[in-house]
Parts: C-alpha cells; sequence; structure tokens
C-alpha cells in the first residue's frame, strides 16, 4: 500500500486498488445534484474511519470446486435488484421466552439469556456453559469485530437513519460513493432508537446475539489508538463484561491503519486496553495479542512491543500474529508466536491449503486460529469473490472441523464494506448466523447435532453475476483472481429429519426435489422474480422460506453478495 493510499485510509476515504479495464457500465455521475440535500446527514457519522481491506490483503489460490448437487443454470439476462430505496421497519431488539422486561434505566438489562426462538434453528442449540467446558470449552470461536459498522450509528429509526441516507445510497454522503454505487450494499438488522446511553446498549445487544449464537468472544479490530473507533472499543469491552464474564475481546491491532511506528506507543495502548475484565487472556494469564497483517512490521519490531509491556506493564503475551500469507512469514515470527492465523480466501476454492498451514503451526507447536467466511464483495475496490451461495461458509467451516484447528475466525461479524458479514443482517437475517451456529457446535463438541426439525436456507443474488448497472456506477466489480467462476444459481439448503419432497418455485418456474434426511444442497437456475421452498412430506405443506426481494430484470446499482433466509425465522 502506497502511502498515499495509508493517508487516504486515515482520513476515512475508500481506497480503490482494483478497477476493471475498459468503459464497460459507465455511464454520467448523478450524485452531485443531490450533494445539497444530503450535507445535513453527514456529520452524524464524524469521527467514524472506514478501513477497508486492500485488494492486495487476500490470498490469492486455486483449485477444483466443491461438487453440488445439481450444476447451476446460466442466463444471459439482466435480471437485477436496485439498492433498496424502500422504508426500513425497525426490528424488536431479540428477546428469548421468558425473559426479563429491560430497565429502561439500564440500556443493557435486557435478557443476557439465548436469544433464539423456539425453533430458530434445525438443532437444540447447547447452552453456553456447555460450549464453554471441557474439551468444548479449549476450541474457541471468535468473530471478528469491525468499529465503524455497529448496530445504529446516529440512534436514528431505521428508515431515515445514516446507514439509509448515506452509506445505502449512492449519493449518499455528498456523492463521494456514487462512482461505485453506494458504500454498501447491507446493513446492520434495523433497531429502535433508545434512552440513556444507546451506543452501549446496542453494543450489549451484538454481545447478546453472538453469545446465543455458540461465539465465545469477538476479535476487536483495532482501528485507530483514539478518536471514536477507539471509544468504541472501550464500549465493546465493557460490554462484553457486562453482559457475560465469560465473553471475551481479543485484542487485534490493526497494522494496516494504526499510525504508529513506535513499539513502545502500541504497547502502552494494549496494556490500557489489556485491563479491561472482558480482553482475552489464556487460563495461565497471559494477554492475547492478535495483529492484523502482522508481517507489516518484522517480528524484531514486535519482540520489542512483547518486552515492553512485559518490563513497563508487567502484561505477558500471547502472540497470535494474523498474516495475509503465514506461509512466507510464520518462520520469522515462529520463537515470539504462541499461535498463527491467516485472513484466508473468500472463496469455496482453494481451502484445501488450510490442511498444510494446521500441520505447519502443531508441527512448531503452536495453535491455529482458522478462518471461516460467508462471502466477499468490494464495491469500492471493484472487486469480489465467487461464494458460490453457501458453499463457502460450508467449506471453510469443513476445513476447521477436519483439519483440526484450535481456534476459529469469523471473518466477519460487520464488516459490511466487505460485504463478509455474519452478523444478523437487513438483506440476510439471521441466517447465516444460525447456519454457523450447526458448523460451530460440530466444531467444539466434536460430534454433528441430531436434527430435530425441518429448517430451510434460501439463498441467491438478485441479479445476474454479468449484469451491467444502469444508473451512475462507473467502477464495477470483477472477480479476484482465485475465486471459482462466477454463477447464477438459487441454492435450497434442507436440514431435515425424515426425507422430504422439496417443492421450490424461482420466478415462474416451479419443480419439486426429493431431499434425504439430515443437510442437503440443491442447485436451481436464477431466474426473474421471487424466490421460495417449502417442504412437503405426505401431501402436506412444511417449513416454507421465501427471499425478501425478488430479481429483477433492471438495476441501477450493482450488488454481488448473496441474499439468505431462513424458514426458521419469520
Amino acid at each position: 500500500m502506497s502511502a498515499d493510499q495509508r493517508r487516504a485510509q486515515r482520513r476515512g476515504r475508500p481506497v480503490s486498488h482494483r478497477r476493471r479495464p475498459g468503459f464497460r457500465g459507465r455511464r454520467p455521475l448523478l450524485a452531485l445534484f443531490l450533494s445539497a440535500f444530503l450535507l445535513v446527514g453527514v456529520c452524524a457519522a464524524t469521527g467514524i474511519a472506514w478501513e477497508p481491506r486492500t485488494a492486495g490483503d487476500h490470498r490469492e489460490l486455486s483449485a477444483p470446486a466443491l461438487t453440488d448437487a445439481r450444476p447451476g443454470g446460466s442466463d444471459d439476462s439482466a435480471a437485477l435488484l436496485p439498492a433498496p430505496a424502500d422504508p426500513v421497519t425497525p426490528a424488536p431488539e431479540e428477546q428469548s421466552p421468558g425473559a426479563k422486561t429491560p430497565d429502561p434505566k439500564d440500556p443493557g438489562s435486557g435478557t443476557d439469556g439465548p436469544v433464539h426462538p423456539t425453533g430458530a434453528l434445525p438443532f437444540d442449540m447447547p447452552q453456553p456453559a456447555a460450549l464453554r467446558s471441557g474439551a468444548a470449552g479449549k476450541k474457541l470461536v471468535f468473530a471478528h469485530y469491525f468499529t465503524p459498522y455497529p448496530l445504529s450509528l446516529d440512534n436514528v429509526n431505521a428508515d431515515a437513519d445514516y446507514y439509509t441516507r448515506n452509506y445505502l445510497k449512492p449519493e449518499g454522503e455528498s456523492g463521494k460513493h456514487a462512482r461505485y454505487g453506494g458504500l454498501l450494499r447491507d446493513r446492520p438488522l434495523p433497531v429502535q432508537p433508545k434512552s440513556g446511553d444507546w451506543e452501549l446498549a446496542n453494543l450489549r445487544q451484538e454481545v447478546r446475539t453472538a453469545r446465543a449464537a455458540g461465539i465465545d468472544g469477538f476479535t476487536l479490530d483495532l482501528l485507530s489508538l483514539s478518536g471514536k473507533n477507539r471509544e468504541r472499543s472501550n464500549l465493546l469491552l465493557e460490554a462484553a463484561s457486562s453482559v457475560d464474564p465469560g465473553f471475551k475481546i481479543m485484542l487485534m491491532p490493526d497494522m494496516t491503519s494504526l499510525n504508529t511506528d513506535d513499539p513502545g506507543v502500541l504497547a502502552d495502548a494494549l496494556a490500557e486496553l489489556g485491563k479491561a475484565p472482558a480482553a482475552h487472556r489464556l487460563p495461565d494469564g497471559r494477554l492475547v495479542v492478535s495483529p492484523f497483517k502482522a508481517e507489516e512490521k518484522s517480528a524484531a519490531w514486535w519482540s520489542r512491543v512483547i518486552d515492553i509491556l512485559k518490563s513497563r506493564h508487567g502484561v505477558r503475551t500471547a502472540f497470535v500474529p494474523l498474516f495475509l500469507d503465514s506461509g512466507a512469514h510464520s518462520g520469522e515470527f515462529e520463537s515470539i508466536s504462541y499461535g498463527y492465523s491467516e485472513w484466508g480466501s473468500r472463496s469455496y476454492v482453494g481451502q484445501e491449503s488450510s490442511t498444510r498451514d494446521v500441520r505447519r503451526a502443531h508441527a512448531a507447536g503452536k495453535i491455529w486460529m482458522q478462518p471461516v467466511s460467508v462471502q466477499d464483495a468490494r464495491p469500492n475496490q471493484g472487486i469480489y469473490d465467487e461464494a458460490g451461495n453457501t458453499a463457502t461458509l460450508r467449506a471453510t467451516w469443513n476445513r476447521a472441523i477436519e483439519d483440526g484447528a484450535d481456534w476459529v475466525q469469523l471473518t466477519t461479524w460487520n464488516d459490511y464494506s466487505e460485504g463478509s458479514q455474519f452478523a444478523p443482517s437487513l438483506h440476510n437475517g439471521h441466517a447465516y448466523l444460525d447456519l454457523s451456529s450447526y458448523y460451530l457446535t460440530r466444531f467444539k463438541t466434536g460430534g454433528w447435532p441430531k436434527i430435530v426439525r425441518d429448517t430451510l436456507y434460501l439463498s441467491s443474488r438478485t441479479q445476474f453475476a454479468a449484469a451491467d448497472p444502469s444508473g451512475g456506477q462507473s467502477l464495477v466489480m470483477s472477480l479476484r483472481k482465485g475465486s471459482a467462476a462466477a454463477r447464477d444459481a438459487v441454492e435450497v439448503l434442507s436440514f431435515l429429519t425424515a426425507p422430504a419432497s422439496i417443492r421450490t418455485a424461482v420466478g415462474a418456474a416451479g419443480e419439486d426435489h426429493e431431499a434425504p434426511a439430515g443437510l442437503h444442497s440443491e442447485l436451481l437456475p436464477l431466474g426473474a422474480g421471487a424466490r421460495s421452498a417449502a417442504v412437503v412430506r405426505g401431501g402436506e405443506a412444511g417449513a416454507r422460506v421465501e427471499l425478501r426481494y425478488p430479481v429483477d430484470r433492471t438495476v441501477e446499482v450493482q450488488d454481488l453478495q448473496y441474499h439468505a433466509a431462513t424458514s426458521g425465522r419469520s
């Protein structure tokens, strides 16, 4: 990354590192006409730095694709869905049956118990205590928390908040994101405005949501040592300890963003953050520090950080560097590391390399933290990976399970600028997080959960991969090198207690397919219109799911994220 690009990142300006060649889809920008109208909203996010990953911050790998039940169909027509412009109805805060009523004087006093409504999952989720004890308690699962995108930026109703006004619209923030169709394509699942310390209350809600999914803690992306992102980091540490003392926050200084070359400055900041009860420590008391893109600094530089933490602050460290290329750098860091991790690939091909990484780490006596991901689509960088519906999520979880990873990091909990979120969102609801809980339970307990209720997960894009946006977007996304080829498919992922027929509708096309008991993936050709699926057994219809947004043949903005829904939640 150049010095100019780093300066742009620190100012919170998006940096594009790859453009599609030529002028495909370029049209005059329209957003400037609306800049004066939107100026009022800009101040609401003042101080929120947005630090995108670089296009180079992704390992380029290739391997044969996984095989699904049926090949996805192809269609050259341009069926696209514009970025949602309809008002968003805020969702009520999650609360389990029988939970206590929140105290309005304590914005975080809502339920500290599970937030899965009855029947949301195809299996019965173990209680947190069961997942944290014995062998299960040693297999830790963290989710990468990105501070620029909390549940709310301004405590305003979702139909008029900062996400809706400025991040989801191409003309938002005075048009500075117009060339790539707006900063984001999705947003956190909306929450109601709150009185009192609403930011802390919302962070507590995120902790409860993650804990209910079986997650042990967050890896906290430390983007800056001062300002709004640092303040939000402090609040997250407070939220975690107040909701659940067992929920841990792993400190992850982001070396693509932090503006310091002084190991003492970073050591002082880590020591201060490490005083929080929620800061993740090993049973022997060592503070876990896991820097993002650790190779940005030499092993000697990191040794200075570790030494200063010990000599100046009395803090012993368990160092778990996260590399963008572990194979090239782990050897250099071996003498100072407790374990290793990598950011990983975001396509379902090329995941076999994790076997080598785990074996290398274990041979050196280190733990391995495996990246698990849903997808990756970055409008501002003009790049995306083909996730293959839920194929990437399933492939990365299976690698963590089969290769014997010690820890897992979900990449990411809420980085909406990368389109990589597991957190409940407007376009996906809880689908990806609920699905992840199934694999998480297997990872921790060593046994696949018993399927006790029929549940369907439906996923597809709202446009064809080759479609051309008709609006003012001039930078469009192209596939990252090493990704699987783009595909246009609807996936029905079924969890069944017994064999059944699955009745599907994709636009005007309807058909049935037979699905066995257990987990089964079925691919259908993408078509215009609505997409739905239902379980039919003995002539009776059961669990049913429908995607919220239909596929349209006209679109103004390119959106290559997969949308998902589950029959387990209304």
